[in-house]
C-alpha cells in the first residue's frame, strides 16, 4: 500500500500490530509527518488526515502570513 499519492504528496501506510502508521511526504521541500490510525478506517480518512497535518506543517514552516 505505499507510494499512493495524493496532489503531489507521497503517502505510505504501514500496517503495525493493532494499528496503521500513515507517513506524508512533500517531495518539493522534503518535509515528512507521520500519523497512527486504526486499522478500521478507510484510506481516504488516513490519507486525507495524513495530508491535513502536512499541510498544516507546511504552513507553519512558511511563517505567518504577509500583511
Amino acid at each position: 500500500m505505499a507510494g499512493a499519492r495524493d496532489d503531489g504528496y507521497i503517502i505510505e501506510f504501514h500496517r503495525v500490530g493493532a494499528f496503521v502508521r500513515v507517513s506524508a511526504m512533500d517531495p518539493a521541500t522534503l518535509t515528512e509527518v507521520s500519523i497512527v490510525g486504526s486499522p478500521r478506517a478507510t484510506e481516504v480518512e488516513l490519507t486525507r488526515t495524513a495530508v491535513n497535518k502536512l499541510k498544516y506543517m507546511l504552513a507553519k514552516k512558511a511563517g505567518p502570513p504577509a500583511a
